[in-house]
């Protein structure tokens, strides 16, 4: 049941999709007309928002059970007593999930528009109001308090304050207009702060502005998955390769009640503010956050006693996770991706340079989760089959817990292989909206396993280094 059309892709990388999607292997397991419904069908998952919001509860300072009463009551608040459950996941004890209301069909539009940029309309079909910096037009007489009507301009060919768009864009429905348009589009320099407080949009999350920030994480669903599965412990010495904006950094974190030492590295300055940010508002001190390439993070040389940060010497960590830079194609809503297919296959081999590093700085009997939010081959199983060919010492090992479905045929990968991994494939389930009363008539274990399917594109594959030389 798509509401929006499927995501687009330029030329070049719709061609190098389907070749991924339709190749020999898989082909010859599953058909060719199977393996084109579930392309074209994983097509019409990535423009859509997940079914759930999923939120990791800082269990350093609160139990699930008071951050869920809390959440809750703030929820029927924020939806006018409208009763939409919180659930807990029986695998996944620290975070809870909430349903997403929509698509909402039957909402009124507007005479009065705001044009958002694309990615501010992302963050509005997952619940947020419009910030002014994400405004890119509006109607010409727009004031304060106004009702209005809000698109986004996927495509980005708006020109910013232009007084009318009849580009491609796309309804996330209807707000509050909180300044005029001369305010939002001020000469004296671009204002901060609320834009358009969204009443109806076409998506109903929550909004988590200022909601319990110590105590609640943003996160998707896999990306709690993959530090469960790293499963560092009290005491360890835990790099977090590839860390902003800092959501498994503090998960690990917590995952160890805060003792041991987890060292967090990106290579952007304020991407490295921000995970220190991130340890410091949920109150985790074991973290440690450093400004560097993690390509360079192999130490060639002694180091001093009392250095603490990069680079390291070989086999310096029990565990590491490397959530790597990826081309990003498993998040959603993502209605137009822009990348060219230099772009999308550069990334390949940075991650492989990124993992010779990782597996030289882990220890012999040490545990290696890498991941990507993305849905190719070269970026995923591919690079497991590289990795276990260009490293005997290592092995493949089971993940727990395994939520995900296996890897996906045309690495060359054993069957046994691609059970040992995990692909979060949104296209696993039916496209379907949720309306109050089919939520009512849910049950709980119904709605838990739709939630473990109808997330972001996502793969995880967990490594053990030998002991042996």
């Amino acid at each position: 049941m798509s509401f929006f059309p499927k995501i687009s892709f330029q030329y070049e990388v719709e061609e190098y999709l389907t070749k991924v999607f339709q190749n020999k292997e898989l082909i010859t397991a599953i058909g060719t007309q199977e393996a084109e419904n579930k392309y074209q069908s994983l097509l019409s998952h990535l423009s859509h928002p997940p079914g759930f919001t999923t939120v990791r509860v800082n269990t350093h300072l609160a139990s699930v059970t008071h951050v869920k009463k809390l959440l809750f009551e703030e929820i029927q608040k924020q939806f006018k007593g409208l009763c939409v459950p919180v659930l807990e996941h029986p695998k996944l004890q620290d975070i809870l999930l909430i349903p997403v209301i929509g698509p909402r069909r039957n909402l009124k539009k507007h005479a009065s528009e705001v044009i958002v940029g694309a990615q501010c309309g992302y963050a509005v079909l997952r619940g947020a109001h419009v910030y002014v910096p994400g405004i890119v037009s509006t109607s010409r007489f727009l004031k304060a308090g106004d009702l209005v009507s809000v698109y986004s301009d996927i495509e980005g060919k708006c020109k910013r304050g232009a007084k009318e768009f009849e580009g491609v864009k796309v309804f996330l429905g209807n707000g509050i207009s909180e300044l005029s348009r001369s305010e939002i589009f001020s000469s004296t320099g671009p204002l901060k702060g609320l834009g358009v407080r969204m009443i109806e949009p076409v998506y109903l999350s929550p909004s988590f502005d200022n909601v319990l920030p110590s105590h609640l994480f943003l996160q998707n669903l896999p990306s709690v998955v993959v530090s469960h599965i790293l499963n560092p412990q009290p005491g360890e010495k835990i790099l977090d390769m590839c860390a902003a904006p800092g959501g498994k950094t503090t998960h690990l974190a917590t995952l160890m009640l805060d003792q041991g030492e987890v060292i967090a590295m990106d290579k952007i300055t304020s991407k490295v503010k921000k995970i220190k940010q991130n340890a410091e508002l949920l109150q985790l001190n074991c973290i440690k956050a450093f400004c560097y390439d993690g390509t360079r993070a192999l130490s060639v040389e002694k180091r001093e006693d009392k250095q603490e940060g990069p680079p390291f010497l070989p086999e310096s960590f029990d565990r590491i996770l490397l959530d790597a830079p990826c081309s990003g194609m498993g998040q959603r809503p993502n209605m137009a991706y822009s990348s060219t297919l230099k772009e999308v296959t550069s990334y390949q081999p940075l991650q492989r340079k990124l993992f010779t590093v990782a597996v030289k700085l882990l220890k012999p009997g040490g545990v290696l989760v890498y991941s990507t939010c993305t849905i190719t081959l070269s970026e995923n199983e591919e690079q497991v089959a590289w990795a276990l060919k260009t490293f005997p010492c290592l092995q493949l090992h089971l993940q727990e817990p395994h939520i995900g479905g296996e890897g996906m045929k045309g690495a060359g990968l054993s069957l046994d292989q691609l059970k040992l991994l995990q692909r979060f494939d949104p296209s696993a389930v039916t496209l379907q909206g949720m309306d109050i009363n089919s939520l009512q008539d849910s049950r709980e274990d119904d709605l838990i396993s739709l939630a473990n399917k109808d997330c972001i594109g996502f793969f995880i594959a967990k490594f053990i280094k030998s002991n042996s030389k």
